[in-house]
């Protein structure tokens, strides 16, 4: 612990920002890194405390308390600290294999564990995180790490979102020969498709880390649907691979099926995000806005959630008329409930970028909360028009389960030509699951136990949003890992991954 005594003498500064109404104008990432003496001030504030919660990585009261990786947290706070960058560095990348993602849309459950956060604002343990690996890349210590040794036995992942990846890496720096295998164009999963630009550049964050990732040995396929595409059989994968391990995402989106769900310009969120940056990327960011946008229209986003905000910030850079979002849940309170304690999850009132740039547009926080859509209306030509909306209440039915009730005489029409559906995930796509021939549980995710991702088919592992349901790049990392250190020990017998 370099100064005992930092938490008490330093307030908290998180990294700046382009201003709202300007950072509107582009596509391009909006966060400024703090100088040098800012950071190593904030690294100062981290206590040395006795149970670093900030690292634990626990579940409790259902949601993720501390870094679900955990990434040596007080360490390198007082490397940063103390001028010793390349040593944070290293520490960082012991746990972490992506920091430079978790460092930008990582939500930091790691800050509301922080034992700080009990009586001041926690450590900006994110900030640091993300000024690490930057200075890593500038610096020239990221450099690729070729396995000097091969095994020779060959691994097939499906799918490159951060699960996959993390995957991959592991596997690879095992010594096996690792192949792949994305369905879209590009690869990154999530991380390219899923996620803006602006809040996770493409170009020069993921594709870097892809590059360095093929440099080191692995080997990536785009294009290819397995369960889907003819030329890559269940059949032909096991014969071609020693494991696999399925990557695949919680893809298929939930939808709303309400009265005028037929309507033209009601579209999924992820859709909706996906079609703006392959058109981005496509026409290097040009200014121009892809078939499928918001622009001249009144937008309205149906769910919270980064997945949300996304669609909120991406429809006001199309230059949308308005943008509103809908929630269903209740307004969260301005600070720690009762029953919100320490190191619980912290469900407090905030608003992210989205809302942020909105409010600078529209003069206020464009979420109305416990608010339900009742039915979509079109004109003659089945366009949409407009939202009918109701105000709710949850209370409980004759199951004694909480429900949302129709508050009497709070239905009204709100403008929209253009409703996106941020509701979340129900679960992964079904077909590749019933090739491989695979047991799901409850929720239809593919049923492998988080201690070793091994499916009921000898060889054939699950890890991430596929096996555990939508969660966080974190949680993906963390799956990617542990799926990788059960495959290697399958293949060989023992394993000394982490």
């Amino acid at each position: 612990m370099g100064k005992p005594t930092g938490f008490m003498e330093v307030e908290r500064k998180v990294s700046s920002e382009v201003a709202a109404i300007e950072r509107l104008k582009n596509w391009r990432e909006f966060k400024i890194q703090s100088d040098e003496k800012q950071l190593r001030s904030q690294g100062s504030r981290c206590m040395d405390c006795g149970t670093p919660f900030c690292h634990t990585g626990h579940i409790i009261s259902g949601m993720a308390s501390g870094c679900p990786i955990n990434n040596l947290i007080p360490e390198w706070n007082d490397l940063v600290y103390r001028g010793r960058w390349r040593e944070a560095l290293d520490r960082l990348h012991k746990t972490n294999n992506f920091p430079e993602f978790t460092g930008r849309v990582c939500p930091a459950p790691c800050e509301s564990a922080c034992v700080l956060g009990v009586i001041q604002p926690p450590v900006t343990i994110k900030n640091i995180e993300a000024a690490i690996i930057d200075r890593g890349f500038e610096e020239g210590w990221v450099l690729p790490r070729i396995p000097q040794r091969r095994t020779g036995k060959k691994v097939l992942v499906v799918g490159s979102g951060p699960a996959g990846l993390s995957c991959a890496d592991q596997l690879n720096q095992a010594g096996h020969h690792v192949t792949v295998m994305e369905r879209e164009d590009r690869i990154g999963g999530l991380l390219m498709y899923g996620i803006p630009n602006m809040k996770l550049d493409k170009e020069l964050v993921v594709q870097r880390r892809v590059d360095l990732l093929e440099e080191e040995g692995i080997e990536f396929k785009t294009g290819i649907s397995v369960g889907h595409d003819a030329d890559w059989t269940v059949e032909r994968i096991r014969k071609e691979f020693d494991a696999v391990v399925l990557c695949c995402g919680a893809t298929y989106g939930r939808d709303l099926e309400i009265p005028g769900r037929n309507a033209k310009g009601i579209y999924l969120a992820m859709d909706f995000l996906t079609d703006n940056t392959r058109h981005q990327l496509d026409h290097a960011f040009n200014g121009s806005n892809p078939v499928l946008n918001a622009t001249g229209k009144d937008v309205v986003v149906i769910g919270g959630g980064d997945t949300g905000t996304d669609c909120v910030g991406t429809s006001l850079r199309h230059g949308c008329r308005s943008v509103v979002q809908l929630e269903i849940m209740p307004k969260p309170p301005e600070s720690r409930a009762a029953n919100n304690p320490w190191p619980e999850w912290a469900k407090v009132y905030k608003m992210d970028y989205g809302q942020e740039e909105a409010a600078a547009l529209q003069g206020q926080d464009p979420r109305q909360y416990l608010v339900q859509t009742q039915a979509f209306i079109h004109d003659a030509e089945g366009q949409l028009t407009h939202l009918e909306v109701a105000d709710i209440i949850w209370d409980k039915n004759e199951k004694n389960q909480f429900v949302p009730k129709e508050v009497d005489g709070t239905r009204r029409t709100i403008p929209c030509q253009l409703a996106l559906l941020a509701m979340g995930f129900a679960g992964p796509e079904q077909k590749i699951i019933s090739q491989f021939a695979l047991e799901t549980d409850a929720r239809t995710n593919v049923k492998a136990d988080h201690d070793c991702y091994q499916t009921n088919v000898p060889g054939v592992f699950a890890a991430g949003d596929m096996r555990r349901g939508q969660s966080l790049v974190v949680w993906a990392i963390n799956e990617g890992r542990g799926a990788a250190r059960e495959c290697d020990r399958y293949l060989m017998g023992v394993t000394q991954l982490p």
